[in-house]
């Protein structure tokens, strides 16, 4: 088993603990945070395996957090590099393109429906525009557009004869009075 090493044999300095410590009150982020913790920690004299158990890092990436602070000696440099991320779906479908197709009357293209819904939109974009795009991609699409999803509310146009009723107004003791409906025998 090898000999644990201290702070002064790996390369830390009080300067290094002083600007980690300062360091961990200025992050935000909780990954950054983690790892300036583990610098931190190894830079205090804590063995790495049990700055690997408080962190809840694993040892090598423990070791590989310290190497990287001590190669520059810059918080920055333990920050995620960019990622490209998952390309958009369908990157030629425009808010134009959206709104466009809002617009037009879903009975007329032959929907059996008045209103859009996203999973109905989306079909009708994938067929119109050749595209590939789902409904949850297509409501990101709208938020990021500014349009908002709700579910249609349906009026109707007449009150219902039996309102009374459906809110518990018709009671035996009520039957009598004028505005209630009454139960014809």
């Amino acid at each position: 088993m090898s000999k644990s090493l201290s702070p002064h044999d790996l390369g830390f300095g009080a300067r290094d603990r002083h600007r980690l410590q300062k360091a961990l009150g200025a992050v935000r982020e909780a990954r950054l945070f983690r790892r300036v913790q583990a610098v931190w920690l190894a830079a205090k004299g804590k063995q790495l395996a049990e700055v690997a158990e408080i962190t809840a890092l694993s040892v090598r990436s423990v070791y590989r957090v310290v190497k990287r602070y001590l190669k520059s000696r810059r918080i920055e440099d333990l920050t995620d590099k960019p990622r490209p991320g998952r390309p958009p779906e369908a990157p030629g479908l425009t808010r134009a393109k959206i709104l466009r197709e809002l617009r037009r009357s879903r009975l007329r293209l032959g929907y059996r429906t008045n209103v859009w819904t996203v999973a109905i939109l989306a079909h009708r974009l994938n067929e119109r525009y050749q595209c590939d795009i789902g409904p949850w991609a297509l409501r990101q699409r709208m938020r990021q557009i500014g349009l908002t999803c709700k579910r249609p509310r349906y009026f109707y146009s007449q009150r219902a004869a039996h309102v009374a009723q459906k809110k518990g107004g018709h009671r035996a003791e009520n039957a009598g009075h004028a505005g209630q409906c009454r139960v014809a025998l």
